[in-house]
Parts: structure tokens; sequence; C-alpha cells
């Protein structure tokens, strides 16, 4: 029996990490001085995603008392 794979259904598991990541990525988009959506290029949405990705790395970071790889 196969098992089906559900892409595009994720879901945040901490309460509030939705509205937090929302907001991080507004903020970002202020300081980029750009606005993201369909009208946007894939490249401008990208680096958006890639900045919030690289802030959660450096947030984790500090958490874990400074560890870099």
């Amino acid at each position: 029996m196969k098992k089906s794979i559900q892409l595009g259904r994720n879901q945040a598991l901490i309460s509030g990490a939705e509205t937090a990541l929302d907001q991080m990525k507004r903020e970002i988009e202020r300081e980029f001085g750009m606005q993201l959506g369909p009208e946007a290029t894939a490249r401008a949405n990208g680096s958006v995603g890639g900045e919030i990705t690289k802030r959660i790395v450096a947030m984790a970071e500090q958490q874990l008392g400074g560890f870099k790889h």
C-alpha cells in the first residue's frame, strides 16, 4: 500500500510561529525595499526566503552558545 505525500501543507508546530515568520518576512521586505507577491520575481521572493533562513540559523546559533559551523 502506497502512502501519498502531500506537498504545500506545512504547519507550524509552535503556537505563534506562523505570525512571527510573517512579521519577519514583512520586516525584510521593508529593509530590502520590495513588495512580495505574484508580481514579484522569483529571485526577489527567494531572496527574502533566504534572508529568513539566514536569520533563523543565526538565532539558533546564538541560543546554542555561539556555535558556528
